[in-house]
């Protein structure tokens, strides 16, 4: 299935056979210190900068009924953030994963997206909408 909106990804897990467990990592975009005064401008501009994970949470699929209700969520916290990766966890056998169950698999998202690897997490904007890198 084509993930085109957030929609499509609870619908996504929703289908598969096994329980999912959704994980999100939110980013913050900043600026490095010994950026250059092009990617001063571009930044300024809102392009460029490097994705930093601000804060993570996982959720089993029935905890989620929209974009709008896991955003509300994120804003409580007080975070600023400008993207949100999310991937899925599923479970086995039937059983579903458990909070602790998630906690080294968001550790392994968060860190590559420090490492700016993000080929296998799905990026959405503040808005839910799907991002695209080039």
């Amino acid at each position: 299935m084509n993930i085109s909106s957030f929609d499509d990804l609870l619908e996504a897990a929703r289908a598969q056979p096994e329980p999912q467990r959704l994980l999100f990592v939110f980013a913050s975009a900043e600026l490095p210190d010994d950026a250059t005064a092009e990617q001063r401008a571009r930044f300024e501009h809102g392009e460029g900068g490097a994705l930093v994970p601000v804060m993570c949470v996982d959720k089993a699929i029935e905890e989620l009924s929209s974009f709008g209700a896991l955003a509300a969520e994120a804003r409580e916290m007080g975070q600023t953030w400008q993207m949100v990766f999310a991937a899925a966890l599923a479970g086995s056998g039937g059983r579903e994963l458990m909070p602790d169950d998630a906690k080294e698999p968001l550790k392994r998202m968060e860190d590559a997206i420090r490492r700016g690897v993000f080929t296998n997490f799905i990026p959405f904007d503040t808005e839910g909408h799907p991002v695209h890198f080039s």
